[in-house]
């Protein structure tokens, strides 16, 4: 087997490897997954972004009007429905590569068709929509918040707090109840106001833990603070700070959330496949 090349970046410090397979030749397994994101034994990441084309994405994604589908898997070797962060830094990658018409890309995901469009120094995504669903109780360490539940599109448990250290170390998976809630897992967001159109957020990535940034995250934590401030319709945006940096998220008037924020990529290498073998 050939030395499987591989390229590491970031979006707000929200890390990545993505590995160009514009064939569909690799199978890549949970181990290897988290074998790759390991920080210690691996190259390290939050998650791994597979760039292959649409015409060899799994049958029940939708690929219309689409030349690249980015398989997104979680450090713990789970999938996700999307990414913010991840898409932005796969679009840099094809952006850089050389491997775009233009400007702006439609990606398909798990989650749906997102167009991306390459900017000065930063990147949108339009994200879709988001909507409610269950409102739930969050605890750590003992305390516990009432949470919006969020789907955009990933799941998400929105918490408002005083203070972002009342999270914690949030070494812990925060726990979520009802259970039955988010039966596939949930992501969840503390957040404060930090003045008029500006929050800032910690947050807990289901199948990795607490992470730098998190563009969905971004995305729910800005749709229900703008529904908590009594401005549910009118478009307009929110700046969000994350632990790795700022994003802003508008919201048009037909419900189209829109993330834009930096994607860098900050180096490039290939894997020993010996190394790589061994971990099917």
């Amino acid at each position: 087997m050939a030395w499987v090349r591989f390229f590491k970046g970031h979006g707000t410090e929200n890390d990545f490897i993505l590995l160009p397979d514009p064939d569909g030749t690799l199978k890549l397994t949970p181990g290897q997954v988290r074998a790759l994101c390991d920080r210690r034994s691996g190259v390290g990441a939050d998650g791994v972004l597979r760039v292959v084309r649409s015409a060899y994405a799994p049958a029940d994604v939708e690929t219309e009007g689409t030349e690249w589908f980015m398989d997104h898997r979680n450090a713990d070797g789970s999938t996700a429905e999307m990414c913010g962060n991840g898409i932005r830094l796969f679009v840099r990658y094809l952006d850089e590569a050389g491997l775009m018409r233009g400007k702006q890309a439609a990606v398909a995901t798990r989650a749906g068709v997102r167009q991306v469009t390459v900017g000065s120094g930063k990147l949108t995504v339009q994200m879709g929509s988001a909507s409610a669903v269950s409102d739930v109780e969050v605890t750590v360490g003992g305390r516990t918040w009432p949470a919006s539940g969020v789907l955009a599109p990933n799941p998400h448990a929105v918490v408002f707090v005083d203070d972002l250290a009342d999270a914690g170390t949030l070494e812990a998976t925060p726990e979520v109840s009802p259970a039955s809630a988010f039966p596939d897992g949930v992501n969840v967001e503390f957040v404060t106001e930090r003045g008029p159109g500006h929050i800032a957020l910690r947050v807990f990535e289901r199948g990795v833990g607490e992470t730098r940034s998190c563009g969905t995250g971004a995305c729910a934590a800005a749709w229900a603070w703008r529904r908590r401030s009594g401005e549910p319709t009118s478009p307009g945006a929110v700046r969000v700070d994350v632990p790795g940096g700022s994003l802003s998220v508008s919201e048009r008037s037909d419900g189209t959330l829109e993330l834009t924020g930096p994607a860098v990529l900050v180096a490039e290498g290939t894997i020993d496949p010996e190394w790589w073998e061994g971990l099917r």
